[in-house]
């Protein structure tokens, strides 16, 4: 019911809605979206964070990178029990080796000395400590310093809220999309609607989709009950689910096996039946994780030259190829039980997100291995859907334009969510200048908007800056970052506070255009890859930060340059609704 005792209709109705679901966490929504657009990069953030990597330029020929690694390894840990060969990438500049020794459990996901080296000349590199890209991802969806559980629990409220937001957004406007098409700068009120609606239904396809799949990466959080009642423990949920995507299939491996060597002739097993292959699924589930895979009977091992990996490299291209070889596992090296294991770099398609074609060779003698367990079958159709739209919407596994694309949807979003908090104030400004003052509620909104929307932004750029200027051998630096993060944040507040509301606006935003702006040379000055000798080298991951920071940069200061031109009210309303103010308070 309205104040006048009129009967709401549905839009005015979504429309309070709409005001108030965005309102209530819209300050925490805008954060969840900025950290999630900056997570598109989150690889990228990290290689920026540590400038001692990017010195290594890897050569365009995998087989040159693994022998580079290789001689490492057989110069250093000749008698290792397995090597891990993670091999650069278009998101990785250096090589990943990871060594385990004789009798630890080679099927742990961890554990292992972990060595970076340069993807070139095979020198160690020993990087700087820092949480990278991934505390920007994990502040995204799990705040920082709350309880994970709760926090997700927050963020998925958020997020509901924000769905709410959307689809009465939609509603509301009746000639949404016709007002897409119409901006009136100058107009206060109308112009800052008419912002809000265009970057609202510019990308609404990416809204809607990032809204549902962020749900859905919540969903085992929110709604875990179905789970409850059928499993002990999600643990075993997640590996169920992992084992019923497993086959037997030897199509790819016959392929290989001829490819890599003409002379082999490997009879192939095909005697295990679904109710067999049901069982051994179920039997995987229960095992614990380092046993998932099964234990083979250890045969005599005794010492042997490990195979020429070349032509087995060579032989997975041609199978692959436009798939790289993403790592190579070196089982037992250097003896007769020696196994070698290569994985792709992508999936076949995003619907089988998590599942990497692999191949396994003989250590010795360099012959194919048909292993039956390294081979997927396709999804079920819920499953699918969930792959999909789970790698849209943490970008894994999509190339550089699309993540560019994603990146930009995801400013969208974030200025979406931010002329929205200030359309609340603006519509709201003419009422506060009747009464001659601001209220304490509305001076805490407008306060908290510049806290957030340029707030925010600033402590980012903190802590980058804290990652370069914090000594690199200073205990627990990774620490010092975060909390630069967050004291940087927190003075944004105070002086927000403490300053004018248009004073506040202009000099923040510019603090956040130079800090933006000086990023790339920063970088530069203090160890890192410079911008065009990044995208001379081909070390996108590294020119992708540096460009990221200088659009953020333009963005600020276009920003600076429309609050500057804004005047607000007209001097003659502000001194009519003054001197009406003066005579009541004569009265």
């Amino acid at each position: 019911m309205r104040v006048d005792a009129k009967v709401e209709g549905p839009r005015q109705s979504m429309s309070w809605l709409h005001t108030w679901a965005s309102l209530v966490l819209g300050w925490l929504l805008y954060a969840i979206f900025l950290t999630g657009t900056l997570s598109f990069f989150q690889s990228e953030i990290s290689v920026w964070m540590k400038p001692e990597t990017h010195q290594s330029v890897p050569s365009h020929s995998q087989i040159e990178q693994t022998q580079v690694a290789l001689d490492y390894l057989q110069k250093h840990y000749p008698d290792a029990g397995s090597w891990m060969i993670q091999l650069p990438n278009s998101r990785q500049t250096t090589t990943e080796l990871n060594i385990r020794k004789q009798g630890e459990d080679l099927q742990a996901r961890r554990g292992g000395e972990r060595i970076t080296i340069d993807s070139a000349t095979g020198q160690v590199i020993e990087a700087r400590e820092t949480r990278g890209g991934g505390f920007l991802y994990r502040f995204h969806f799990e705040l920082y310093g709350l309880d994970r559980i709760w926090a997700r629990w927050i963020v998925g409220l958020a997020t509901m809220l924000m769905l709410v937001a959307i689809i009465s957004g939609i509603i509301t406007h009746k000639k949404i999309f016709k007002d897409f098409f119409t901006f009136r700068s100058g107009k206060g009120q109308r112009s800052w609607l008419d912002a809000h609606n265009a970057t609202a239904v510019f990308a609404l396809p990416f809204h809607i989709i990032i809204t549902f799949s962020g749900l859905l990466l919540l969903m085992f959080t929110l709604m875990p009950w179905g789970i409850n009642q059928v499993y002990e423990s999600r643990q075993q949920f997640l590996q169920d689910q992992r084992g019923g995507t497993t086959q037997q299939s030897t199509a790819r491996q016959a392929t290989t096996q001829k490819t890599a060597n003409q002379e082999s002739n490997i009879p192939k097993d095909n005697a295990i039946g679904e109710k067999a292959e049901r069982q051994q699924s179920r039997e995987n589930s229960e095992r614990p994780r380092g046993e998932k895979r099964g234990k083979r009977e250890q045969k005599p091992s005794y010492p042997a030259p490990l195979t020429d990996l070349k032509p087995i490299i060579a032989a997975v291209q041609s199978e692959w190829k436009d798939n790289p070889i993403a790592s190579i596992q070196i089982l037992a090296p250097n003896t007769s039980n020696a196994t070698i294991e290569l994985r792709a770099l992508y999936t076949d398609s995003v619907v089988k997100r998590g599942s990497y074609s692999s191949l396994k060779f003989d250590g010795v003698t360099g012959q194919a291995i048909n292993d039956q367990a390294n081979t997927f079958n396709n999804p079920s159709i819920p499953m699918g859907i969930y792959n999909v739209v789970t790698v849209l919407h943490e970008a894994r596994g999509v190339d550089l334009a699309i993540r560019w694309l994603l990146f930009f949807s995801g400013i969208m979003g974030t200025l979406m969510v931010a002329t929205g908090l200030i359309l609340w104030c603006v519509k709201r400004a003419p009422q506060q200048q009747k009464q001659g003052y601001k209220s304490f509620g509305y001076r805490l909104v407008e306060v908290t908007n510049i806290t957030a929307i340029i707030g925010l932004p600033i402590a980012c750029a903190a802590y980058f800056y804290a990652n370069r200027l914090i000594p690199a051998d200073l205990e627990m630096r990774l620490n010092w970052e975060i909390r630069v993060f967050f004291i940087i944040w927190l003075i944004s507040f105070i002086y927000a506070w403490l300053r004018p509301h248009r004073q506040a606006w202009l000099e923040l935003l510019l603090v956040a255009t130079v800090a933006y702006t000086l990023l790339p040379i920063v970088n530069f000055m203090t160890g890192g890859q410079a911008l065009w000798n990044s995208i001379a080298n081909g070390q996108w991951m590294i020119a992708s930060f540096d460009l990221m920071a200088w659009v953020l940069a333009l963005l600020c200061f276009f920003s600076f340059y429309k609050v500057k031109k804004h005047q607000g009210l007209s001097p003659k309303k502000n001194k009519r609704v003054m001197n009406t103010a003066n005579k009541e308070i004569e009265a």
